[in-house]
């Protein structure tokens, strides 16, 4: 009794130092600059006001940038998984040659750091003249997520019994109707979880963004961040209301997807 005690009391000191953070954020965000610099940014409110809101949405550029961020994300999350769920198909179903060093050889590129590829992709991008647009960020978020993705997929399409895709084949199904009606409604669970993770890791990107754009109308919600701390030195509140739109996309998303996101991490787990 008291050994499970002491661990739902430690567990929730953990959760409460960790939610704290963002409690901070969100009440900032809802006080007016005149309450926050008169009672210090950690003291209690003594005003409510979304004005915050509204400045770093139409002001401080949120709104454009909170496009470009869904411009960006949703066509890379697509296409990624795309690509990513038809090379694993090939790779775990059929006999490939290579097919091995092939999937270490993806792999082994998400080992590398990025920071040692930024003049690479960066120079190479101005050579295929795509440098400060939109189809550069999503090439590269694209490019860096498939190997992972392929390294996920491939683990859970070998699981499916062999016996499944043989009847198929009795049936008269050709590759890719197998793809299309057997292997991707099984891997439901496998797509829903990085169907999460990719957006949230490409929303919130920051480096690839300052790396391939220039321009500030074509920036994403992370740089934009930058640019509104710039520009609201310390005006606390506007810094913290646009800290929570450029995380409530991303909130909304695990929502949706929290309950296929925890059956994919379980994949697996169960033999």
């Amino acid at each position: 009794m008291w050994r499970t005690a002491g661990f739902h009391l430690s567990a929730g000191l953990l959760s409460a130092l960790w939610l704290l953070p963002i409690a901070l954020v969100l009440v900032t965000s809802t006080r007016s600059f005149d309450d926050v610099a008169a009672h210090g940014v950690g003291s209690l409110p003594h005003s409510f006001t979304l004005d915050g809101f509204r400045q770093a949405w139409v002001d401080g550029g949120q709104q454009r940038a909170l496009i470009n961020s869904l411009l960006v994300t949703v066509p890379t999350v697509l296409l990624s998984l795309l690509l990513a769920s038809m090379a694993a198909f090939g790779l775990s179903r059929y006999n490939l040659p290579l097919r091995r060093t092939l999937l270490l050889l993806m792999l082994g590129g998400n080992l590398l750091p990025p920071q040692i590829l930024l003049v690479p992709v960066s120079k190479l991008i101005e050579l295929l003249g795509l440098y400060d647009s939109l189809y550069a960020l999503i090439g590269v978020q694209a490019g860096f997520g498939v190997g992972f993705y392929v390294f996920v997929l491939h683990g859970f399409m070998r699981s499916v019994p062999p016996e499944i895709q043989q009847a198929a084949v009795i049936d008269g199904a050709g590759p890719w109707q197998i793809y299309t009606r057997i292997i991707m409604p099984l891997a439901k669970p496998a797509m829903a979880a990085l169907s999460a993770l990719s957006f949230t890791w490409i929303f919130n990107d920051l480096l690839w963004a300052i790396t391939v754009l220039r321009t500030d109308s074509q920036m994403p919600i992370t740089a934009s961040l930058i640019g509104l701390q710039g520009q609201y030195v310390s005006m606390w509140n506007v810094i913290a209301a646009g800290s929570v739109i450029a995380a409530a996309p991303t909130v909304v998303v695990f929502l949706m997807f929290q309950r296929h996101f925890v059956a994919g991490l379980n994949l697996g787990a169960v033999k």
